[in-house]
C-alpha cells in the first residue's frame, strides 16, 4: 500500500467538506448533498481498487487461479 492513496483519501475528504460547508451557508443543501454523495463515491472507488489489488497480491502468493 502506497501512503499517497491515504493523502488522496484525505484531499477529498477536505474538500468535499469545504465545499459542503460553502454550499450549505449559501442555502443550496441540496446541492451539497450531491456534492457529499459523489465525494463518497470517489472514496469507495479508491478503496475497492485497493481491496482488489489486496486480492490480486494474495492470489499471487498463494498460487491460487
Amino acid at each position: 500500500m502506497d501512503i499517497s492513496i491515504i493523502f488522496k483519501l484525505a484531499a477529498v475528504g477536505i474538500i468535499v467538506t469545504i465545499v459542503c460547508q460553502v454550499l450549505k451557508k449559501s442555502d443550496r443543501d441540496d446541492i451539497s448533498t450531491v456534492v457529499s454523495i459523489v465525494g463518497l463515491v470517489i472514496a469507495l472507488t479508491i478503496a475497492v481498487t485497493m481491496i482488489g489489488d489486496l486480492f490480486e497480491t494474495v492470489r499471487e502468493i498463494f498460487g491460487v487461479l
